[in-house]
């Protein structure tokens, strides 16, 4: 397996060119960046900066080197190299579909040229991505990207329960129905309140959304109580949550339903997916933004309606009976979420 050679960050030019200024040899500027001299050699003669009309600005200064980087960069990628894989990527984007899923549906049906998930992102929060806002195409519609693994975790936890890492091996290979995920839908606090429950089954990938007027946990617990008790005991086994307080009031399920209630790690809401990709589709139609006090049951219908075919990040034709092609034609087998408004 071949050696990594990362590209000179900012960081490092800064340091070039504070050494430079110094008269520092390139020798030793390689050896305290751990570089090659070649490297910086190339580097001061690649990115040196020239000024015609004037001539006392010449040499090589950090930012306008990164500057000229970044274009000689650009200028190779895939999205922007091949504009007929751009439009086609933004369609789909407009359609509803994540990076993930596009990446995952070019890497199956072996398309000549193709991207990854992370050329999307990263094409979409570039400059160039962002002089055309191609940001508000993706999921959540953030207009800088943020850092992996980073997310805020304010809330207060609750505990004395059921650990997700003693839930029984059948629930978490999908090999029985009636298992559920559940998880809330936050708006905007100038909004209120007001949040959406959405209640998940892990196999099937059936949705239920219903509207809270808080997000005290016993009048949510007793919204699904309503929710499952039509269903045979089979279908509303057991319903995963994560750790917010919201979901505090969980014995009421086992009285009302006999459902049992598992919990995610601390701090690990990713362990539940299944809910947080649904999520993620829903926040397409129904973003941060939306007046939740104004939503009704039409409101949810043009949500259900993109979501068919659009099965959790499952592409393969065997494991969901997906059959939508890249341009978009459904034939027969798709599956569709679909949802019930309380």
């Amino acid at each position: 397996m071949g050696r990594c050679y990362p590209h000179l960050s900012l960081e490092e030019r800064r340091k070039l060119t504070k050494w430079r200024e110094a008269k520092m040899p390139v020798p030793e500027m390689a050896d305290r960046l751990g570089r090659a001299p070649s490297t910086i050699y190339r580097e001061l003669k690649r990115n040196y900066y020239h000024d015609k009309e004037l001539p006392e600005l010449n040499g090589y200064h950090a930012l306008n080197a990164q500057d000229m980087y970044e274009c000689r960069r650009a200028i190779h990628r895939k999205m922007i190299m091949h504009p007929e894989l751009k439009a086609a990527v933004e369609d789909r984007l407009k359609a509803g579909w994540s990076p993930e899923q596009i990446a995952g549906r070019m890497r199956l049906e072996r398309h000549p040229i193709r991207v990854s998930h992370e050329t999307i992102y990263r094409f979409a929060y570039s400059k160039d991505g962002r002089d055309e806002q191609f940001y508000r195409h993706l999921p959540e519609h953030r207009r800088r990207r943020r850092p992996r693994g980073h997310r805020r975790h304010n809330r207060t936890h609750i505990f004395d329960v059921q650990s997700l890492s003693h839930r029984p091996d059948r629930i978490l290979e999908r090999a029985e129905f009636g298992h559920w995920e559940c998880d809330l839908m936050m708006f905007r606090k100038e909004h209120g309140k007001v949040n959406i429950t959405s209640l998940v089954e892990r196999v099937s990938r059936f949705a239920v959304i219903m509207r809270n007027e808080d997000r005290q946990s016993k009048p949510i617990m007793e919204a699904l109580i309503l929710a499952l008790v039509p269903l045979p005991a089979d279908a509303c086994q057991s319903i995963t949550f994560d750790r917010g307080t919201e979901f505090s009031a969980w014995r009421h399920l086992k009285a009302g339903i006999g459902a049992d209630a598992w919990f995610c790690d601390p701090q690990a809401p990713y362990q539940k997916g299944t809910v947080e990709n649904t999520n993620n589709r829903l926040r397409k139609y129904l973003p941060r933004s939306t007046e939740p006090t104004a939503l009704g049951s039409d409101d949810v219908t043009a949500p259900r309606r993109h979501q068919c075919a659009k099965v959790g990040l499952q592409r393969s034709t065997k494991e969901s009976g997906h059959v939508e092609d890249y341009h978009g034609r459904t034939g027969s087998g798709e599956k569709c979420i679909s949802g019930a408004w309380s």
